[in-house]
């Protein structure tokens, strides 16, 4: 947990695709349906794109589910884009960078700074709840892989 309270998640992957191009498929909202787990994503406020652009995914399992708005704080292409999660159940920051490796390849890096549900209660289970979550982001990057393979 940082000091403002919120709690961090990272996962990174390396991708065999020069830096714009995989910042042009990161930050393709409606294919990240296509690699995010139990997620379908879809831009909303100017098409998702530039800083007060909107992001909206619906996560679910089973049909219980629930509906992340977003606001892009942080647009840098092609190496950082930044949302802020604008929910009750997800809040805080969520932030996708690309780099390059220099050998035509890149590695984009998705991180999380959440304020967990249920207060004091969702802190303290932080770290349970964290490795499950990286788990979660690592297999959907691994996703994003295949999906670029495709």
């Amino acid at each position: 947990m940082t000091s403002s309270g919120t709690c961090h998640a990272e996962a990174s992957i390396e991708l065999e695709l020069e830096q714009q191009d995989a910042w042009d498929v990161v930050v393709d909202w409606s294919r990240q349906s296509r690699w995010m787990l139990f997620t379908r994503v879809w831009a909303t406020g100017q098409d998702g794109v530039g800083v007060g652009g909107g992001v909206a995914a619906r996560t679910s399992v089973g049909g219980i589910g629930f509906t992340d708005d977003m606001v892009i704080t942080n647009w840098d292409p092609p190496h950082e884009c930044t949302v802020k999660h604008l929910g009750t159940i997800v809040r805080g920051t969520g932030t996708f960078a690309v780099t390059s490796t220099g050998s035509a390849g890149s590695v984009c890096t998705w991180s999380e700074d959440v304020i967990p549900p249920l207060g004091k209660l969702g802190r303290l289970a932080w770290p349970v709840v964290r490795p499950a979550f990286e788990l979660m982001m690592k297999t959907s990057l691994k996703r994003l892989v295949k999906e670029v393979a495709a």
